[in-house]
């Protein structure tokens, strides 16, 4: 005869917070929303540490370079997705480590025996502006000058112009030399009111740039998620199929950390996708596995060696699978028990794993609860896919602007691996759906609202860290009568476009 659970599972529109003692310093300034993304051992410190709690999802309508680089800034990490071949999938992340900022490798190079033509195709493929001219137009050739927008105007130069003629030579160029710390060529760009500092070693061959936008890039965002190169922190999903030529590539592009995209973790397919993974780089790459939905798929990816583990089955707002199989569990009573779980495997074993929440966030104060319920961080999909920054078109639906959204389950993805059983290598039903999203602007000034309600929540339960958060959270399931009484009602609501008499 089959388990039957005693209780129904539930979902977080089911639950409350119920506010706890707030002292004066229980401000939302105060308020830090740090969380661990990899394990790590009782006493020690986590080798990736996130700002805010928050990553996007593996998803082809979701994460990409672009998405990477937007959310790192806020102090997340973006899982780019791993439905697409290795070599454009390493490429995106190649584009994310190269966009930021200390000493950045030069990828506008050119000779100065090629002319103007050539560095507007160069800039039209880049999008750069500074362009180094090195003696075989690699980027570590010899440095000869350097060419920006200030140094031609189309209209009065011919294309065939030799770049020898135009470019500004290294004679008359603010250098450094390699060795220079950060500070010190921030502080030379400042003095002599450069853009771009090009630093070169003892040859005189080209090191890199170091950028005057990369510093004011990081004072505008102050929890920019960076690592020790100062580069933006980048994830990438992976499959079970293809992981020992996928990960390679991601590895050599620059991956910090890497995720096992599928629909269903607990299977010996994720177990011996970490195992290689271990044996072939030990503790040094980062893998995150899942999805599971309960105490015993935890620990049996815990036991495989899961730096972190994904929590959610069929609670995506594009995800089928419930009413397609029959199977999945509610997210909120998920969270609980796995939380339950992974706090019973750090007591044992004194190692730490974090759980991450994927799907059910229909709401913003959902990631409060989620986050109250145990989980260190959560994935969204439609969240982000609402934003300038997904890789998805903007159309005109009915008369209001709409960002296109699908699942890895549905036919337009095709993304079989992240639903294989070992079975053919097709998508033998769909498991997703094909949809389209309210579109929302920009990522930071969403996100910035987000954030504002989290910690303004925190500070009414008398939290400043996440951590807090758990220990004193009290939560308190509602009927849907009270779920009504918490919305307006028994009211007339006026029309925000009409001005008052």
């Amino acid at each position: 005869m089959a388990y039957y659970y005693d209780e129904p599972s539930r979902t977080f529109s089911e639950y409350l917070l119920v506010p706890g003692y707030s002292s004066t310093t229980c401000v939302p300034a105060n308020v830090t929303l740090k969380t661990p993304v990899v394990k790590f051992k009782k006493g020690e410190e986590p080798s990736i540490t996130m700002n805010i709690p928050l990553v996007s999802a593996i998803m082809q309508s979701v994460s990409d370079d672009k998405m990477a680089v937007a959310l790192a800034k806020e102090g997340g990490i973006s899982f780019i997705y791993g439905s697409q071949t290795i070599e454009k999938q390493a490429d995106m992340v190649r584009k994310v480590k190269k966009s930021k900022a200390g000493f950045v490798s030069s990828d506008s190079n050119i000779r100065p025996d090629q002319t103007l033509a050539d560095i507007l195709e160069l800039k039209e493929k880049t999008g750069h502006t500074t362009v180094a001219v090195t003696e075989d137009g690699k980027p570590n050739g010899k440095l000869l000058g350097i060419v920006t927008s200030r140094d031609y105007r189309i209209s009065r130069l011919d294309t065939n112009t030799k770049v020898s003629e135009f470019m500004t030579p290294i004679e008359k160029i603010i250098y450094a030399k390699e060795g220079i710390s950060l500070k010190e060529a921030n502080n030379v760009i400042w003095d002599n009111k450069l853009n771009a500092l090009p630093v070169i070693d003892e040859n005189q061959r080209m090191v890199g740039f170091v950028f005057r936008k990369d510093y004011d890039s990081h004072k505008e965002n102050p929890l920019e998620l960076l690592d020790s190169s100062k580069r933006y922190v980048v994830g990438a999903g992976i499959n079970t199929r293809d992981f020992a030529e996928r990960i390679p590539a991601l590895v050599e592009a620059g991956a910090d950390v890497v995720c096992i995209d599928s629909s269903e973790g607990f299977s010996e397919w994720q177990k011996l996708t970490i195992e290689w993974v271990r044996k072939t780089y030990g503790d040094k790459v980062k893998i995150g596995a899942g999805n599971i939905v309960d105490r015993e798929g935890f620990r049996f990816l815990a036991d495989a060696g899961a730096d972190f583990i994904k929590i959610g089955i069929g609670g995506g707002s594009i995800c089928i699978t419930r009413e397609t199989k029959g199977i999945g569990r509610g997210q909120a009573t998920a969270v609980i028990e796995v939380a339950k779980a992974r706090d019973e495997y750090f007591a044992e074993t004194g190692v730490y794993i974090p759980i991450c929440s994927d799907g059910g966030i229909v709401h913003d104060y959902h990631l409060t609860l989620a986050l109250a319920m145990g989980c260190d961080f959560c994935m969204l999909g439609r969240y982000f896919s609402r934003f300038d920054e997904s890789p998805t078109n903007k159309v005109m639906v009915n008369g209001s602007y709409m960002k296109e959204y699908w699942g890895e389950g549905s036919a337009r993805a095709r993304n079989w691996q992240r639903y294989d059983l070992g079975g053919a290598t097709k998508l033998s039903f769909e498991e997703g759906v094909d949809s389209y999203v309210p579109y929302a602007g920009s990522l930071h000034d969403n996100l910035s609202v987000t954030l504002s309600k989290i910690r303004s929540t925190m500070c009414n339960c008398g939290a400043l860290s996440i951590p807090e958060m758990q220990q004193k959270a009290k939560l308190t399931l509602v009927s849907s009568v009270s779920i009504v009484e918490g919305g307006a009602h028994d009211v007339v609501l006026k029309d925000k476009t009409i001005s008052p008499v």
